[in-house]
Protein backbone atom coordinates (compact mmCIF):
# COMPACT_ATOMS: atom_id res chain seq x y z
CA UNK A 1 0.00 0.00 0.00
CA UNK A 2 3.31 2.30 1.14
CA UNK A 3 4.36 2.14 -2.45
CA UNK A 4 1.27 1.99 -4.07
CA UNK A 5 0.65 5.99 -2.00
CA UNK A 6 4.58 6.57 -3.05
CA UNK A 7 3.79 5.79 -6.92
CA UNK A 8 0.98 7.90 -6.77
CA UNK A 9 2.15 10.58 -5.13
CA UNK A 10 5.16 10.56 -7.65
CA UNK A 11 2.48 10.60 -10.97
CA UNK A 12 0.67 13.46 -8.96
CA UNK A 13 4.12 15.63 -8.80
CA UNK A 14 5.07 14.79 -12.33
CA UNK A 15 1.72 15.70 -13.07
CA UNK A 16 1.54 19.48 -11.73
CA UNK A 17 5.27 19.64 -12.15
CA UNK A 18 4.66 19.43 -15.74
CA UNK A 19 2.02 21.52 -15.48
CA UNK A 20 3.67 24.35 -13.55
CA UNK A 21 6.35 24.21 -16.42
CA UNK A 22 3.30 26.21 -18.56
CA UNK A 23 3.65 29.95 -18.08
CA UNK A 24 0.49 32.27 -17.74
CA UNK A 25 -1.31 32.90 -20.98
CA UNK A 26 -0.15 36.04 -21.85
CA UNK A 27 -1.96 38.96 -22.70
CA UNK A 28 -2.80 41.95 -25.35
CA UNK A 29 -3.90 45.46 -24.67
CA UNK A 30 -5.63 46.00 -28.32
CA UNK A 31 -6.48 49.79 -28.87
CA UNK A 32 -9.26 51.59 -30.82
CA UNK A 33 -8.22 52.38 -34.45
CA UNK A 34 -8.29 55.96 -34.70
CA UNK A 35 -9.96 55.88 -38.28
CA UNK A 36 -11.08 52.43 -40.80
CA UNK A 37 -7.83 50.35 -41.76
CA UNK A 38 -6.98 49.97 -45.58
CA UNK A 39 -6.09 46.37 -45.42
CA UNK A 40 -3.63 45.90 -48.64
CA UNK A 41 -1.15 43.31 -46.22
CA UNK A 42 1.36 45.96 -46.00
CA UNK A 43 0.93 47.77 -42.67
CA UNK A 44 1.26 51.28 -43.36
CA UNK A 45 -1.57 52.76 -41.95
CA UNK A 46 -0.70 55.55 -39.30
CA UNK A 47 -2.90 53.85 -37.01
CA UNK A 48 -0.65 50.79 -36.90
CA UNK A 49 1.92 53.22 -36.24
CA UNK A 50 1.51 53.56 -32.03
CA UNK A 51 -0.26 49.86 -31.83
CA UNK A 52 2.42 47.34 -30.07
CA UNK A 53 3.93 44.69 -31.50
CA UNK A 54 2.97 41.14 -29.48
CA UNK A 55 6.20 39.47 -28.05
CA UNK A 56 8.00 37.01 -30.52
CA UNK A 57 6.34 33.79 -31.46
CA UNK A 58 7.88 31.18 -29.45
CA UNK A 59 7.88 27.22 -29.93
CA UNK A 60 4.34 25.57 -29.45
CA UNK A 61 5.68 23.78 -26.01
CA UNK A 62 7.56 26.64 -24.62
CA UNK A 63 10.33 27.02 -22.49
CA UNK A 64 12.90 24.37 -22.99
CA UNK A 65 12.72 24.00 -26.71
CA UNK A 66 14.52 25.64 -29.79
CA UNK A 67 13.73 29.29 -30.51
CA UNK A 68 11.69 29.50 -33.68
CA UNK A 69 14.31 29.95 -36.58
CA UNK A 70 12.47 32.91 -38.23
CA UNK A 71 10.54 36.03 -36.32
CA UNK A 72 6.77 36.16 -36.07
CA UNK A 73 5.13 38.90 -34.31
CA UNK A 74 1.32 40.24 -34.18
CA UNK A 75 -0.38 43.57 -33.69
CA UNK A 76 -4.18 44.39 -33.31
CA UNK A 77 -6.39 47.27 -33.20
CA UNK A 78 -10.19 47.34 -32.97
CA UNK A 79 -13.06 49.42 -33.96
CA UNK A 80 -16.86 49.54 -33.96
CA UNK A 81 -17.12 47.15 -36.29
CA UNK A 82 -13.80 45.18 -37.26
CA UNK A 83 -10.91 43.51 -35.02
CA UNK A 84 -7.92 43.75 -37.25
CA UNK A 85 -4.51 41.63 -36.86
CA UNK A 86 -1.57 42.26 -38.86
CA UNK A 87 1.48 39.52 -38.50
CA UNK A 88 4.48 39.93 -39.83
CA UNK A 89 6.64 36.74 -40.57
CA UNK A 90 10.57 36.68 -41.68
CA UNK A 91 10.16 33.77 -44.48
CA UNK A 92 14.04 33.65 -46.72
CA UNK A 93 11.79 31.84 -49.07
CA UNK A 94 8.15 32.30 -49.62
CA UNK A 95 6.12 29.52 -50.58
CA UNK A 96 2.30 28.70 -51.32
CA UNK A 97 0.58 26.41 -53.21
CA UNK A 98 -3.00 26.13 -52.25
CA UNK A 99 -5.44 28.86 -53.87
CA UNK A 100 -9.04 26.46 -52.96
CA UNK A 101 -11.07 28.34 -50.26
CA UNK A 102 -11.09 26.24 -47.25
CA UNK A 103 -8.63 23.83 -48.00
CA UNK A 104 -6.23 22.15 -45.59
CA UNK A 105 -4.01 25.06 -45.32
CA UNK A 106 -1.44 24.44 -43.04
CA UNK A 107 -0.27 21.78 -45.60
CA UNK A 108 1.40 25.05 -47.12
CA UNK A 109 3.51 27.24 -44.68
CA UNK A 110 0.69 29.65 -42.79
CA UNK A 111 -0.65 32.11 -40.50
CA UNK A 112 -3.56 31.11 -38.10
CA UNK A 113 -6.06 32.93 -35.49
CA UNK A 114 -7.78 31.07 -32.85
CA UNK A 115 -9.98 33.03 -31.28
CA UNK A 116 -12.77 32.80 -28.58
CA UNK A 117 -15.37 35.62 -28.37
CA UNK A 118 -17.40 33.67 -25.42
CA UNK A 119 -14.85 32.81 -23.05
CA UNK A 120 -17.21 30.82 -20.79
CA UNK A 121 -18.28 28.54 -23.62
CA UNK A 122 -16.60 25.53 -25.20
CA UNK A 123 -17.13 27.15 -28.73
CA UNK A 124 -14.50 28.80 -30.88
CA UNK A 125 -13.35 29.98 -34.11
CA UNK A 126 -10.47 28.92 -36.40
CA UNK A 127 -9.02 30.80 -39.35
CA UNK A 128 -5.86 29.90 -41.61
CA UNK A 129 -4.13 31.81 -44.14
CA UNK A 130 -1.45 30.93 -46.73
CA UNK A 131 0.60 33.58 -49.19
CA UNK A 132 -1.23 33.43 -51.69
CA UNK A 133 -4.07 34.98 -49.07
CA UNK A 134 -5.72 31.83 -49.70
CA UNK A 135 -8.02 31.20 -46.29
CA UNK A 136 -9.88 28.34 -44.42
CA UNK A 137 -12.36 29.67 -41.49
CA UNK A 138 -14.14 27.16 -39.13
CA UNK A 139 -16.35 26.89 -35.92
CA UNK A 140 -15.45 24.32 -33.38
CA UNK A 141 -18.40 24.09 -30.85
CA UNK A 142 -15.71 22.31 -28.44
CA UNK A 143 -12.20 21.16 -28.72
CA UNK A 144 -11.43 17.71 -30.62
CA UNK A 145 -10.53 15.97 -27.21
CA UNK A 146 -13.49 16.74 -26.01
CA UNK A 147 -15.77 15.05 -28.98
CA UNK A 148 -15.77 18.38 -31.16
CA UNK A 149 -16.63 18.20 -35.18
CA UNK A 150 -15.17 21.57 -37.15
CA UNK A 151 -18.31 22.93 -38.64
CA UNK A 152 -16.31 24.33 -42.26
CA UNK A 153 -19.50 25.51 -43.65
CA UNK A 154 -19.12 28.63 -41.09
CA UNK A 155 -17.42 31.54 -43.70
CA UNK A 156 -16.37 34.84 -41.70
CA UNK A 157 -19.17 36.90 -43.73
CA UNK A 158 -17.30 40.31 -45.08
CA UNK A 159 -13.67 38.92 -44.24
CA UNK A 160 -10.92 41.59 -45.69
CA UNK A 161 -7.75 39.69 -45.66
CA UNK A 162 -4.37 40.81 -47.92
CA UNK A 163 -0.73 39.45 -48.01
CA UNK A 164 1.93 41.17 -48.59
CA UNK A 165 5.46 39.59 -49.83
CA UNK A 166 8.97 41.31 -49.19
CA UNK A 167 10.46 39.50 -51.71
CA UNK A 168 9.34 37.46 -54.57
CA UNK A 169 6.87 34.28 -54.12
CA UNK A 170 7.52 30.83 -55.18
CA UNK A 171 10.98 31.93 -56.55
CA UNK A 172 13.73 30.42 -54.41
CA UNK A 173 16.77 31.86 -56.57
CA UNK A 174 16.50 35.01 -54.67
CA UNK A 175 16.22 35.77 -50.74
CA UNK A 176 13.09 37.20 -49.54
CA UNK A 177 12.37 39.08 -46.70
CA UNK A 178 9.10 37.51 -45.54
CA UNK A 179 5.61 38.04 -45.82
CA UNK A 180 3.33 40.32 -43.70
CA UNK A 181 -0.40 39.58 -43.48
CA UNK A 182 -3.68 42.36 -42.90
CA UNK A 183 -7.09 40.86 -41.87
CA UNK A 184 -10.64 42.95 -40.87
CA UNK A 185 -12.73 40.21 -39.20
CA UNK A 186 -16.16 42.02 -38.59
CA UNK A 187 -17.24 41.65 -35.10
CA UNK A 188 -20.99 40.40 -36.48
CA UNK A 189 -19.75 37.50 -38.42
CA UNK A 190 -20.53 34.92 -35.36
CA UNK A 191 -23.92 35.76 -35.61
CA UNK A 192 -24.67 32.54 -37.77
CA UNK A 193 -23.22 29.97 -34.93
CA UNK A 194 -23.66 32.24 -31.89
CA UNK A 195 -24.85 35.47 -30.14
CA UNK A 196 -21.84 37.23 -29.39
CA UNK A 197 -22.11 40.95 -28.16
CA UNK A 198 -20.20 43.33 -29.54
CA UNK A 199 -17.33 44.59 -27.71
CA UNK A 200 -16.86 47.67 -25.07
CA UNK A 201 -14.05 48.95 -23.23
CA UNK A 202 -12.63 46.49 -20.61
CA UNK A 203 -14.12 43.14 -22.55
CA UNK A 204 -11.93 40.28 -22.70
CA UNK A 205 -11.80 37.72 -25.17
CA UNK A 206 -9.55 34.11 -25.63
CA UNK A 207 -6.49 33.96 -28.62
CA UNK A 208 -3.68 32.50 -29.71
CA UNK A 209 -1.76 32.85 -32.80
CA UNK A 210 0.05 29.72 -34.87
CA UNK A 211 2.69 30.14 -37.15
CA UNK A 212 3.01 26.41 -39.51
CA UNK A 213 6.79 25.94 -41.16
CA UNK A 214 7.57 22.99 -43.26
CA UNK A 215 11.21 22.37 -43.26
CA UNK A 216 12.13 22.53 -46.93
CA UNK A 217 12.23 19.13 -48.71
CA UNK A 218 12.13 17.14 -45.48
CA UNK A 219 7.73 16.46 -43.78
CA UNK A 220 9.26 18.56 -40.71
CA UNK A 221 6.64 20.61 -39.43
CA UNK A 222 7.32 23.74 -36.71
CA UNK A 223 4.48 25.44 -34.65
CA UNK A 224 5.31 28.51 -33.68
CA UNK A 225 2.76 30.84 -31.35
CA UNK A 226 2.38 33.92 -29.56
CA UNK A 227 1.11 32.35 -26.06
CA UNK A 228 2.92 28.80 -25.48
CA UNK A 229 0.54 25.73 -25.59
CA UNK A 230 2.77 23.76 -23.64
CA UNK A 231 1.69 20.49 -25.96
CA UNK A 232 1.59 20.11 -29.52
CA UNK A 233 -1.98 21.12 -29.93
CA UNK A 234 -3.44 24.49 -30.41
CA UNK A 235 -7.01 23.36 -29.26
CA UNK A 236 -6.63 23.49 -25.34
CA UNK A 237 -8.26 27.14 -25.60
CA UNK A 238 -7.71 27.52 -22.08
CA UNK A 239 -3.90 28.10 -22.54
CA UNK A 240 -4.75 30.82 -25.25
CA UNK A 241 -4.06 34.46 -24.43
CA UNK A 242 -6.13 37.00 -23.25
CA UNK A 243 -7.55 39.37 -25.80
CA UNK A 244 -8.16 43.17 -23.73
CA UNK A 245 -10.11 45.30 -25.90
CA UNK A 246 -8.95 49.25 -24.67
CA UNK A 247 -10.72 52.44 -24.62
CA UNK A 248 -7.62 53.94 -25.81
CA UNK A 249 -6.99 55.11 -29.35
CA UNK A 250 -4.12 54.64 -31.25
CA UNK A 251 -3.55 57.90 -32.51
CA UNK A 252 -4.51 60.80 -30.12
CA UNK A 253 -8.04 62.02 -31.15
CA UNK A 254 -8.14 65.99 -32.44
Amino acid sequence: MKAFSTAFGALLSAAFGAAAEVPAPLAYQCLRASAPIRIDGKLDDRAWQNAPWSADFVDIEGAGKPRPKFRTRVKMLWDERYLYIAAEMEEPDVKASLTEHDAVIFKDNDFEVFLKPLPATDSYYEFEINALNTGWDLFLPKPYNAGGQPDNSWDIAGLKSAVAVQGSLNQSTDKDRGWTVEMAFPLDAFATRQAVPPPVPGTTWRINFSRVQWTAGKPIEDNWVWSPQGVINMHVPERWGYLHFSGQHSVKQP
